[in-house]
């Protein structure tokens, strides 16, 4: 095992240059505001969308600040509703006339022993993590398919690849996501769109700091060949890779952004 430091924050090269995103669950910390900003600085004009509204409306302040008004857009949408998911993906195509990306980032957690969970506790992970991704990548692929192109890149994790005690539901909610990337892309490849995932294990985040306890921290980071846990914006720019013309024979993959695989 070797403690690596995180590596320098790696410049945008214009790698989305013109294209037009969505990404779900992007109100500033974790992956989703990661990739948000990484895809600005690669050119990319980028729809931010996430539950928490006021979370979402001060992150869009922010990267318009930096990037310009005209480069980014919110709109609030919880994926658990299909109004507000029908809502989101129309809005992106009145403004952009198109739609290049959907990053589906949403999911939610938790921790429940099997025996002691609660139908609710289950049908909230999956609702939001599997359903909220089949939502919008139904959604995303209704529009790519009249425009013959695309991609969708979704956020699964190692979860469903290994077992977790405590994490049924969410590990079954991922393990959905990656079957789901799977299927979808082979019917996505007929016009022209492709469909992979990411699985990281650990992203450190500060929301993410308050819910995770310093002994769950050192198990899971001591997993890691580099000891250590990702940087957010580590996994966007695998999701970056994913959505250029670097992986355009990359379809139906799930792409591991973590040594732990089983």
């Amino acid at each position: 095992m070797t403690d690596v430091e995180s590596p320098a924050y790696v410049p945008g090269h214009g790698l989305l240059k013109g294209r037009t995103a969505v990404v779900t669950a992007a109100a500033g910390a974790g992956i989703g505001g990661a990739t948000a900003r990484r895809f600005l600085e690669e050119g990319a004009r980028v729809l931010i969308s996430d539950a928490h509204a006021r979370r979402l409306e001060e992150y869009e302040a922010l990267l318009a600040g930096q990037f310009g008004r005209e480069s980014v857009t919110a709109v609030p949408c919880d994926v658990t509703d299909e109004e507000q998911v029908r809502v989101l993906f129309e809005t992106a195509a009145a403004e952009h006339g198109r739609l290049d990306v959907v990053v589906n980032n949403a999911g939610l957690g938790g921790t429940a022993e099997l025996a002691d969970m609660t139908d609710e506790q289950w049908s909230r992970v999956l609702d939001v993590t599997l359903n909220g991704t089949f939502r919008c990548t139904r959604a995303a692929l209704r529009l790519m398919r009249e425009s013959q192109g695309g991609v969708i890149v979704n956020n699964a994790s190692v979860v469903g690849w290994r077992a977790q005690a405590g994490q049924a539901h969410y590990a079954a909610a991922k393990a959905g996501v990656m079957a789901l990337t799977r299927c979808a892309a082979l019917e996505a490849a007929a016009y022209g769109v492709r469909v992979n995932a990411v699985s990281p294990s650990l992203a450190m985040h500060p929301h993410l700091v308050k819910v995770t306890s310093a002994e769950l921290l050192a198990e899971l980071t001591g997993r890691e060949a580099f000891g250590r846990y990702a940087e957010p914006w580590e996994v966007a720019n695998v999701i970056v890779f994913l959505a250029s013309g670097y992986s355009s024979y990359m379809t139906g993959e799930v792409v591991a952004v973590s040594s732990q695989h089983a």
